[in-house]
């Protein structure tokens, strides 16, 4: 019996001695981990005082940029062996209205037009045959009654023959291709001497002018913009190549995917090409407001979180944003007021009462 009950004893000591041990470690180990979490230096921060500005929201959209005036050039005459002989000008010219292009080979063309003009004078001698046949001379057309000269026309197939005679000299004199209006040439591959494909146009215009974007936004986005409002696009192929504008027109509809399409009319760039995809800023101004930094703006709890600088500490405050753009949120609450010193960076492991320093931008 007393060996059990020195053996219960010593067994009971134990287990109390390392229960102890297991304390002193896991106080160890809390201790560690809450001196990892609370700095022992003072969070470097800067800060931004609060002002009432005018705050410009942005909405962005994708579009595409094009000319305003664009003219696709095409022959109007082909016929067999009527290949352009000589093209003036290659992609990428800048061309007058009224500039030659390229010439059709015009032998054909020449020689169509000869015939009609010689068939032509024919139908005329026959046309005053008829006329002398019932007492009339063509130079008394005035007095010869409509009927009896509009039938002398058909039997003399002179009508016939001015129309062949219209349609060769329109043939021959289109035979160089003029543009319509000044611009760039585009869309240009045919070669002198070679077969073109009547089917499709021989280049393009590409206008002067300021270029024009369409793109699409959202219905219910319509009462954020106007017409006027500041537009800047930018190329996602080259960001640095960008342009400003000014929104020319709203397309009154809603198509079936609840967006509408809007119209902005931009600067020329030098490389900012036809066809080109482009990302939309649209600036509308929405008067005098609170307005901070993005960064400034952490959340907490699930909640948005702005943190003041007071006194060398930082101040917990909770806010509701309003408007955004790509760089900044309109402050709608009133937690916070005009002249608070705004921290915006450093803030992304503040808590309430964080020891604080101030550093240069």
């Amino acid at each position: 019996m007393n060996l059990k009950f020195w053996a219960g004893l010593f067994l009971i000591a134990g287990l109390t001695c390392c229960g102890q041990g297991n304390n002193e470690e896991k106080a160890t180990e809390e201790e560690e981990s809450v001196e990892t979490v609370l700095p022992t230096e003072e969070a470097e921060v800067q800060t931004e005082t609060l002002r009432t500005i005018d705050f410009e929201h942005e909405l962005v959209s994708n579009g595409r940029v094009s000319a305003q005036q664009v003219a696709e050039l095409q022959f109007v005459s082909f016929s067999s062996g009527n290949v352009p002989v000589q093209i003036f000008v290659k992609n990428g010219d800048r061309v007058a209205a009224g500039a030659s292009i390229a010439m059709l080979d015009t032998f054909q063309l020449s020689n169509s037009y000869r015939q009609a003009e010689d068939n032509l004078q024919k139908a005329h001698l026959e046309l005053q045959d008829v006329l002398i046949g019932q007492g009339y001379s063509l130079a008394d057309s005035a007095s010869i009654p409509q009927d009896m000269l509009r039938l002398a026309y058909i039997r003399s197939g002179y009508n016939y023959a001015q129309i062949q005679y219209d349609l060769a000299k329109y043939n021959l004199d289109n035979a160089t291709l003029k543009t319509p209006i000044a611009g760039t040439v585009a869309n240009m591959f045919s070669k002198p001497h070679c077969a073109v494909d009547a089917s499709t146009p021989f280049c393009t215009i590409i206008g002067e002018g300021k270029p024009e974007v369409d793109f699409r936004i959202l219905e219910n986005e319509l009462p954020l913009i106007k017409t006027g409002d500041k537009v800047r696009i930018q190329s996602y192929a080259s960001p640095d190549i960008e342009s400003a504008g000014n929104i020319a027109s709203i397309n009154p509809s809603v198509d079936k995917e609840g967006t509408v399409r809007v119209k902005a009319y931009i600067q020329p760039h030098p490389k900012m090409f036809n066809g080109m995809n482009v990302r939309i800023s649209v600036f509308r101004s929405l008067g005098k407001q609170w307005v901070v930094p993005k960064t400034a703006v952490v959340l907490r709890t699930g909640k948005q979180v702005v943190f003041v600088y007071k006194g060398g500490k930082a101040a917990w405050n909770y806010v509701d944003t309003g408007f955004e753009n790509a760089t900044h949120y309109s402050i709608t609450s009133k937690t916070i007021q005009e002249g608070d010193e705004i921290i915006i960076s450093g803030n992304e492991h503040l808590a309430d009462g964080t020891n604080v320093k101030l550093i240069a931008d």
